[in-house]
């Protein structure tokens, strides 16, 4: 059987290419001087990973400046698991022997690979590897594939997670990059936890329904236990805040990534993101371990956007689905995380999650409106990144950057959306010389970010 990751809009490219000049329609606009950075996992020709996630990875780049599209290159990030390292040995992991295939950040001048299991890899501004990083020796364990910067301070929250003691360990950098402090966090457990969030006074933990499970063989050790308490840690932020945590229990279900959390004006903290029930999981389960997976089978076990919200009062919980939408890889505009947004964007499956017309949705959670844009048969639309206009205050001013598999013509596109009206035709389209297999996390990276590259 193919594994359903090495096909269709997943099929892995097999070298490494630059290519300069890039063909666009429309105009790029001004504010769009930087570099467009995704990455997802790419295995090396006749490698076959027994789970999605353990494939190497892989980051494709596009450069737009004065204007124009510069150049698109794609490079597989040169970690020893690239070559076969294991990941295990006779000592311990290997944290440099990282598939580096999850998310790509910048931060303190560095261009970082993301994994959640190993130490982040330094990329040059051409994506070309540096080395693994670890914060000028600071760093002893692995880094989230999930950082926060906080966009008032400048500061990196982000967490390292392991299903043995110690379960959940927090670390602060500055915005130049060094590590302010790291801490414990008590009453973690071995619950999985890729993603988190961050809110003005607190730093929000989210243990739910999927924990480690040493009998799962596929290479990455979680299932679903019917037996695990799902909860979310409010824990107040500064060095001391891991001893001051609290955790509330909620109901099951699994997300993988939040959308934002803030405080309300009653001092509730709430959070917002797709989750899936015990269905959803098995399923989405079964595609990354390529066993037995059926495109319309459980169509209601989809990811779908939830709120939780946490009382530290009171102690009470809600929990609330929002939509009944097919949605994953939410985004903000990032001037607003930590505070109380009004929209919020993500990939959506209105056509379950076969060969569909899939697109970009476009929440307003002031007036509960949502709005699609279709991409079209075929077409695979990436997490949607937002760019904030020049001179504007205003939310939702701004474009949505998405990188647009289509397999009807085995090509991509990279598409500028006007993220204030998504029905509007594309302020540009920027046609890519290869295919580029569908991605999974990625980042706008301006040029007065002072980058080292």
């Amino acid at each position: 059987m193919n594994k359903p990751y090495l096909t269709g809009h997943y099929t892995p490219v097999a070298d490494e290419i630059t290519a300069a000049g890039l063909t666009v329609e429309g105009a790029i606009p001004p504010e769009l001087e930087g570099r467009l950075v995704r990455n997802s996992h790419n295995p090396k020709p006749g490698v076959t990973p027994t789970h999605w996630f353990k494939g190497s990875g892989m980051v494709h780049g596009v450069r737009l400046r004065d204007g124009r599209a510069e150049w698109y290159r794609n490079r597989w990030v040169h970690t020893p698991a690239l070559d076969g390292a294991p990941y295990m040995t006779e000592k311990g992991p290997d944290l440099t022997a990282s598939t580096a295939g999850t998310h790509v950040v910048e931060h303190g001048g560095r261009l970082l690979a993301l994994c959640e299991s190993a130490l982040p890899f330094e990329l040059t501004a051409d994506l070309e590897t540096v080395g693994a990083f670890d914060f000028g020796g600071k760093l002893t364990t692995a880094m989230t594939a999930h950082p926060k910067e906080d966009p008032v301070t400048g500061e990196l929250h982000f967490f390292a997670s392991s299903p043995f003691p110690p379960f959940l360990i927090h670390h602060v950098a500055s915005p130049k990059g060094d590590i302010l402090y790291s801490q414990e966090v008590p009453g973690a457990t071995a619950a999985l936890k890729h993603d988190f969030a961050l809110t003005k006074n607190h730093v929000v933990f989210i243990e739910m329904s999927v924990t480690f499970d040493p009998a799962e063989h596929s290479g990455i050790p979680y299932s679903w236990s019917d037996t695990e308490q799902p909860r979310i840690g409010i824990m107040p932020r500064g060095a001391d805040g891991a001893r001051r945590i609290r955790w509330y229990d909620i109901g099951q279900g699994q997300a993988l990534h939040f959308a934002n959390a803030y405080e309300d004006g009653h001092g509730r903290v709430v959070v917002e993101g797709p989750s899936v029930d015990r269905a959803g999981w098995h399923r989405s389960w079964n595609w990354w371990a390529g066993v037995s997976f059926e495109h319309g089978a459980e169509p209601n076990s989809g990811s779908v956007q939830r709120r939780w919200t946490v009382d530290p009062v009171t102690g009470a919980t809600t929990e609330e689905r929002i939509d009944d939408l097919v949605t994953e890889f939410p985004t903000i505009n990032e001037e607003f995380l930590g505070s109380e947004h009004r929209y919020q964007y993500a990939v959506c499956f209105p056509d379950d999650l076969g060969i569909g017309n899939h697109g970009i949705v476009k929440y307003d959670r002031r007036t509960g409106e949502r709005r699609i844009r279709h991409v079209g048969t075929g077409q695979l639309p990436s997490e949607a990144v937002f760019v904030p206009a020049r001179d504007s205050a205003d939310e939702d001013a701004g474009y949505l950057l998405t990188v647009v598999g289509d397999l009807n013509r085995d090509a991509s596109k990279l598409l500028v959306l006007d993220a204030s009206d998504l029905s509007r035709d594309p302020v540009a389209t920027i046609h890519l010389p290869r295919r580029v297999p569908a991605t999974i996390h990625g980042s706008w990276i301006p040029d007065d970010t002072g980058s080292r590259a």
